[in-house]
């Protein structure tokens, strides 16, 4: 049908317009909050494309939602505004018949949601935060970058280096600062290493060079020289523990293991299709304006209802994950109101749009009680 072709051609390439607009303006804001990170230190420089990359999978399932509900909206906002849905309600075709091509369109992107959401999703979280743990637990001396000055992961010490090796195992023109009970201790050296005891303790072992110790203002300060001092450095011996939250765990964990938390991440997780489909369906009698009019009130409209949706999960969610709610009480109540919110929009629209409408009746009564007054 040329109707279908042409509404399924005209949704794609809108869905193509405001998907790259959404993923652009997602993944500018994540590279600079990335970028920002690896600067201060928090992030390995090289893993800010990987980061990325989960970031982006992380944050897709809602630009695929806002993606098909604007698409269909936009979609349908330009027949109103171009007057061709006078045209097609002139063909008797009814509102019913955007059901079919906006649902040929949407459930491939409702499956993909899903997918992501309960698989992709929590993988990408779990690397991420393996990523991250991996930085934070590697020594010191590791993540010093030269030129820089560095704060140790226990907060207590700063390093600055002036070269490292590429191997990150030894270091020249070294400055250590720490405090402790108030003391200051200042540490410079011309070069040092890692060394590990026999313990498996690791040291950043300093070589030619001098040390301060004293307490701010005061004129007691001490000063030693050395040919050789050691650092201790945490121990290399932790593995990377992973991020065991529910945001992380498999789909098959958290059905294995039915707690609050897990069964509120469970809701989230099956909502997020659910709102996909529900929003693009809600999306065709709320684009709805006037010729005459402006078509930015209803997108307005569009985007107060998505976050009000968005946020009403959110809110289920939480109350089942702190224990204030049962998951089968929880997972139905606002989708049942957002399907109903559509089924009586559809309801109206179709009505309003029926030669049968009682305003439209009295039109037609006054224009045939009208014509012969004029023949008179």
């Amino acid at each position: 049908m040329i109707f279908q072709r042409a509404l399924r051609r005209e949704l794609i390439s809108t869905a193509g317009a405001v998907f790259t607009t959404l993923f652009t303006i997602t993944i500018t804001v994540m590279l600079i909050r990335i970028l920002g990170q690896a600067a201060g230190g928090r992030v390995a420089s090289e893993d800010v494309v990987a980061l990325m990359g989960f970031s982006a999978l992380n944050y897709l399932p809602v630009i695929l939602i806002l993606t098909g509900f604007v698409s269909v909206l936009l979609v349908v906002s330009r027949s109103y505004q171009d007057s061709e849905m006078v045209v097609w309600f002139a063909s008797g075709i009814s509102l019913k018949a955007w059901l079919r091509p906006v649902l040929t369109f949407g459930l491939p992107i409702v499956f993909l949601t899903g997918l992501l959401s309960f698989n992709l999703t929590p993988w990408a979280n779990r690397q991420s935060t393996e990523f991250r743990e991996r930085f934070n637990q590697r020594s010191d001396v590791a993540r010093v970058s030269p030129g820089r000055f560095q704060e140790s992961s226990s907060a207590d010490r700063v390093f600055f280096v002036e070269g490292i090796s590429a191997e990150a195992t030894s270091v020249r023109n070294v400055f250590v600062s720490s405090s402790r009970d108030g003391r200051t201790s200042v540490v410079v050296a011309h070069e040092g290493s890692i060394e590990t005891n026999a313990d498996g303790d690791r040291f950043a072992v300093l070589k030619n060079g001098r040390r301060y110790d004293g307490m701010p203002g005061q004129p007691d300060f001490q000063v030693m020289q050395f040919e050789r001092y050691g650092l201790l450095i945490a121990p290399e011996s932790r593995g990377v523990a992973g991020d065991l939250s529910a945001k992380s765990l498999p789909t098959s964990v958290l059905l294995a293991t039915p707690n609050d938390v897990n069964r509120g991440e469970l809701l989230w997780r099956a909502a997020l299709p659910l709102m996909a489909l529900l929003l693009m369906l809600l999306a065709i009698p709320l684009a709805f304006v006037n010729p005459r009019g402006g078509r930015s009130a209803n997108l307005l409209v569009a985007v107060f209802l998505f976050v009000l949706y968005s946020n009403s999960v959110s809110i289920f969610q939480a109350s089942v994950a702190q224990g204030r709610m049962v998951l089968p009480l929880a997972w139905w109540p606002v989708h049942v109101v957002v399907a109903l919110m559509v089924t009586l929009l559809f309801l109206w629209r179709i009505r309003i749009n029926s030669r049968y409408h009682p305003l439209v009746l009295w039109a037609a009564w006054k224009r045939r009680w009208r014509r012969p007054e004029a023949s008179a």
